[in-house]
């Protein structure tokens, strides 16, 4: 599986920690930046890491901010891209199970990295329910991006 990762520079340190991680689990990382603490625009990273999953170079993304806020709302401004900021597991297992995000956010400031680890990992190996109402759900969403 192949994973794109972006942040700013209020999560360059997260990042680090869990592109190592999913590396040394066998997880081909592609980081989109940025690659220090230097002051820089999240909406660009969200971009970039947006456009590796919409064009399939990636089967699923990663974003991080201070907060994960900030990040996540420039993410889902990007047709097609269902960006789920997540605090605790069981908000990353059902935002893939019912909401099919294909990007999690999270924050470096707001949640503990090895929290952030287990979310990482839930979202990651949970699959899309692919029930009828999910389904139905998920297109009125696309329905909005009109």
């Amino acid at each position: 599986m192949k994973i794109a990762m972006a942040n700013d520079h209020g999560a360059y340190t997260y990042k680090l920690e869990i592109k190592k991680m999913l590396e040394q689990e066998g997880y081909t990382v592609i980081d989109c930046g940025t690659n220090s603490e230097e002051s820089v625009d999240y909406p660009d990273y969200a971009k970039a890491c947006a456009e590796k999953v919409l064009s399939k170079e990636a089967d699923l993304g990663i974003v991080l901010c201070g907060t994960g806020i900030g990040i996540s709302i420039a993410a889902n401004k990007i047709k097609g891209i269902r960006c789920g900021l997540c605090t605790n597991t069981t908000m990353a297992r059902l935002t893939r199970e019912h909401n099919d995000a294909n990007i999690l956010a999270l924050g470096q400031r707001t949640t503990g990295i090895e929290t952030c680890k287990d979310i990482v990992h839930t979202f990651i190996k949970t699959p899309f329910s692919n029930g009828e109402r999910h389904k139905q759900r998920i297109e009125k969403i696309s329905e909005l991006e009109k």
